[in-house]
């Protein structure tokens, strides 16, 4: 019997009007759109590998380049199918990867046999957990001696992606993080913060560790002058069947320049808007963290989120499938499932 990530797989081929080839539009115009379904194909540079990390690290040395760039992707993603063909489509950005790693492409559910990079057999999809792959695609970048030097989620534009490589290529990782490097170049922000009613008001008591909240949390942060944010609002807050949803959560948004706020976190313990996202590691705007009803956090991304995947978040929260231990992408794989046997879009986002 076939494994339903393999059904997933053959249908999407399947699907009428699925596109293969067909240029993605850019995600900062309103061409994009998060539920259309595709076939991934690898560009040609990318490296066929035996999975054997170690050799794959130790064969980039031998050719004087940085490290490894492992791509994970799953089968009919938009996001992924968006990063292939404008990022790495990108002439130039292609050749810098070329020139200073190998990459190597990973389906998230695939079983095939890997030896990590402490000699360890394992499967791919076991590796990508161990690695925190969460979301749709996710980029790891290792040296050669196999530590992480990065790992990104989501789609990154192309002007967006060549930072990243600067950043990775001029050895700043060894100096500072990514998002004060990001911060460091960034013009200054104008304008406010978007007002909306959805939002509760401060102050910010959050603490859920001492007596559960009757609904889940979801924690926004954004920043003045935030494209990304602006449409985030327009196509993702303003559809009805989300703002529905989310009527079931209580909802805060923060900004994430704000050191001064106090906020009172779920598990208990103080902070500002500003220490709290920098404490989680984000780089992107906007960055959405969803809370269980007794403060665990349960789902965290600064990933691009558009209409398509933040149904499947609210659903991956409402539903409990991290009670589970599921992923996002595999509860995100099995609402494709239903749909695809119901008949409708198969979309994995």
């Amino acid at each position: 019997m076939p494994s339903r990530a393999i059904m997933l797989a053959v249908v999407i081929l399947l699907i009428p009007g699925f596109s293969t080839a067909a240029a993605a539009p850019s995600a900062g115009d309103g061409g994009f759109d998060d539920g259309e379904i595709y076939q991934l194909h690898y560009p040609d540079w990318f490296k066929e590998s035996f999975l054997d990390l170690r050799d794959d690290a130790e064969a980039a040395a031998d050719e004087g380049k940085l490290g490894l760039f492992l791509f994970f992707t799953t089968q009919g993603c938009s996001y992924c199918h968006l990063f292939l063909t404008k990022s790495l489509g990108d002439p130039a950005i292609a050749a810098r990867v070329r020139d200073h790693f190998d990459a190597i492409g990973l389906e998230i559910f695939s079983d095939a046999e890997l030896t990590d990079f402490d000699g360890d057999a394992t499967r791919v999809k076991t590796f990508a957990v161990d690695q925190g792959v969460e979301f749709a695609p996710t980029l790891l970048f290792y040296d050669t001696g196999g530590d992480r030097l990065l790992r990104l989620t989501g789609y990154y534009e192309p002007e967006r992606f060549s930072q990243v490589l600067d950043y990775l290529i001029e050895g700043r990782y060894k100096e500072m993080s990514l998002g004060d490097y990001l911060a460091a170049g960034a013009a200054p922000a104008g304008g406010g913060l978007l007002d909306d009613p959805l939002f509760a008001a401060p102050p910010y008591a959050l603490d859920r560790s001492r007596m559960a909240a009757e609904r889940p949390l979801l924690v926004l942060f954004e920043g003045a002058g935030c494209t990304r944010c602006e449409r985030f609002h327009n196509e993702v807050l303003g559809d009805e069947s989300i703002r529905a949803r989310l009527d079931d959560f209580d909802v805060v948004r923060l900004d994430a320049a704000d050191a001064e706020t106090p906020v009172l976190m779920p598990g208990g313990g103080r902070t500002t808007p500003q220490a709290w996202y920098q404490a989680l590691g984000f780089t992107e705007l906007p960055a959405l963290v969803f809370f269980s009803e007794d403060g665990r956090r349960v789902l965290s991304t600064d990933a691009l989120v558009l209409t398509h995947r933040m149904h499947n978040s609210i659903g991956f929260v409402t539903e409990r499938a991290y009670e589970k231990g599921w992923t996002y992408q595999r509860y995100a794989r099995s609402q494709a499932l239903k749909r695809l046997q119901a008949g409708g879009d198969g979309e994995a986002q």
